[in-house]
């Protein structure tokens, strides 16, 4: 695929675009603070976006800063079958079937990101990937089956912009998953960026060199992030900031009886301290659980 630098500026004004082709271009409107909505993802996605998507986290320096966190947790549950439903570019897909696991379903929201990530299993490892192209509120109706575990990884879950989205999405996971199954749920630290301002280490996420990912406007209803790259040329994505305690309550009350959150991979922080919080949530009924 071939790769076109002619995207937004510094230069130009707040929602424009450079000339370009469609699927190349973000657009945002003329007021790009009123994009709210959950169904907007999809168009903030182009493919030059796309195609840089890696540049920005790394393959390798992301293997050596989660580690074997995720493989870990899974393997410790018992898991065989994984759903990815935010595959983005593949990573986690690619690296799921690289450490063994039998089943491994990768669904996204974005075709461009589905054929990305379908050619990085290929590259990397020789992997034909399962994809799918799916909207998180109808996931039942996209994939079938049932799943040990379910793993919505990325930041990916705060494109979701209404509580309405974003119990109907917890809920289509909880009814995939077997019943003692567990799903692997990831957020920014947006308590830290609302409540005192944006630092990143980019130690486990976003580990590209010269990559720059910062908040360029944040409120109670919208984080706006600014990806700027070394070509110069740059994105924006228009994202909910979830609040950590929020998102635990709202795991709790779609069913989920255990919910374990870590800050960058540590059970152990200070809530202002981690880059991302990592929530593991239960299916299983526990009786003696005090939620």
């Amino acid at each position: 695929m071939t790769m076109d630098h002619d995207t937004r500026s510094d230069q130009d004004p707040p929602g424009a675009a450079r000339l370009g082709s469609v699927g190349t271009v973000q657009r945002f409107g003329d007021e790009p603070l009123d994009v709210r909505e959950t169904d907007h993802y999809t168009k903030e996605y182009v493919q030059t976006f796309v195609e840089k998507w890696d540049e920005l986290i790394d393959w390798r320096r992301r293997y050596a800063g989660e580690g074997s966190f995720f493989v870990d947790q899974l393997r410790s549950r018992g898991v065989r079958s994984v759903l990815d439903v935010a595959t983005g570019t593949g990573y986690h897909s690619v690296r799921l079937l690289e450490e063994g696991f039998e089943t491994v379903v990768s669904a996204d929201g974005s075709p461009e990101m589905l054929a990305k990530a379908f050619a990085n299993g290929i590259e990397f490892g020789g992997h034909i990937l399962r994809v799918v192209q799916a909207d998180w509120r109808w996931l039942n109706r996209d994939v079938h089956g049932e799943y040990d575990a379910i793993i919505c990884l990325g930041n990916s879950f705060t494109h979701l912009f209404s509580e309405r989205d974003r119990r109907k999405a917890l809920a289509e996971f909880y009814a995939m998953l077997k019943h003692d199954g567990v799903l692997i749920l990831d957020q920014r630290n947006y308590d830290a960026i609302l409540d005192d301002g944006f630092s990143s280490k980019h130690q486990y996420y976003y580990c590209g060199n010269d990559v720059v990912a910062e908040p360029e406007h944040v409120d109670e209803g919208l984080a706006r992030f600014r990806y700027t790259f070394p070509d110069k040329s740059v994105y924006h994505l228009n994202m909910f900031p979830l609040r950590k305690d929020y998102t635990r309550r709202l795991m709790h009350e779609v069913g989920f009886q255990h919910i374990d959150t870590y800050g960058d991979f540590q059970e152990t922080y200070s809530d202002s301290d981690p880059d991302f919080f990592v929530h593991i949530a239960e299916k299983a009924y526990r009786p003696d659980e005090d939620i």
